[in-house]
């Protein structure tokens, strides 16, 4: 039996840059030392937080090996693979390097647009293509089609190794639905920092989190108090960072959560086009936030 091991915070990790455009590992080494010194459970590396797209196949795998190297095996690693090219993503996971990746993290197919039979038989054919973890990524903000609560329960109960949804459909019902009808042994997990206080409450357990790249102590606290039923001390952090969470997307993610840490002086505020840094305007409002909240 395989079981959901990605509890708790998750980190969906940033990819840093230097001023050159190339990527800075030696920012991202010190950062991924500063998430594991203030509460992350998980990482989630070259998903959509990571700049991906714009990724190299060689710095994909450099990053993925820091990443393995530095944890060095004391929480578990959730690497994204997904696609809209149902063959390929199949290929690519036969032919990867997954040493020290504990599961995968495959997102609905954009752009195609397939139906809810589409979508069960493209998440069907790469839960059997791994011996991994799987967990389904369902942002139809994204990729332009919703998974539907019955499709993602059907795949919980038809493919074992389907351990877990990260939902970020913003749709409440939809998560309470797959909540109330799944299989003991799969869970939900919030794929939205605005909302993971509510989906706790309703049984999700835990985050995959932009905001944890910045402030993981923070974070994974109202995550802890909150599974320990302390709901009003868990609330009030949620409350807390209410204006931060808008500020964070307004301008595109990763751009305001590079804002952020670039004002902790950690990381250089340098994305790959088509993606940009936040507006002046944006950054001014981080900037004001940070300092009343202490950060």
């Amino acid at each position: 039996m395989v079981h959901n091991i990605f509890k708790g915070l998750g980190i969906a990790l940033i990819t840093p840059f230097n001023e050159d455009g190339s990527v800075d590992y030696a920012s991202l080494s010190r950062l991924i030392d500063y998430q594991l010194r203030n509460g992350a459970d998980f990482f989630c590396i070259l998903a959509t937080t990571g700049e991906t797209p714009c990724l190299t196949s060689d710095e994909k795998s450099r990053i993925k090996d820091l990443v393995v190297e530095k944890v060095g095996g004391r929480v578990p690693i959730l690497m994204g693979f997904g696609g809209n090219n149902t063959m390929a993503v199949v290929e690519e996971l036969k032919s990867a390097d997954l040493n020290g990746i504990s599961g995968i993290l495959s997102v609905c197919p954009y752009y195609n647009k397939p139906s809810q039979e589409g979508l069960y038989l493209h998440f069907k054919a790469i839960a059997g293509a791994t011996k991994l973890p799987v967990v389904l990524y369902n942002v139809p903000g994204r990729t332009g089609v919703n998974m539907t609560a019955a499709t993602t329960v059907r795949l919980a109960r038809d493919c074992k190794n389907i351990v877990a949804i990260k939902e970020a459909s913003g749709n409440l019902e939809q998560v309470d639905e797959i909540i109330k009808d799944k299989p003991a042994d799969f869970d939900v997990i919030s794929g939205d920092d605005a909302l993971t206080f509510p989906m706790i409450s309703c049984g999700a357990v835990g985050v995959i989190s932009v905001i944890g790249n910045a402030l993981p102590k923070e974070f994974s606290r109202m995550i802890r108090l909150e599974f320990n039923g302390e709901y009003a001390a868990a609330r009030e952090i949620h409350h807390r960072f209410t204006d931060l969470f808008g500020l964070l997307f307004v301008d595109g993610n990763p751009a305001g959560v590079k804002a952020m840490l670039h004002e902790m002086g950690m990381i250089k505020n340098v994305l790959r086009l088509p993606l940009v840094p936040t507006r002046i305007s944006t950054l001014q409002k981080l900037s004001e936030i940070m300092k009343e909240l202490k950060i």
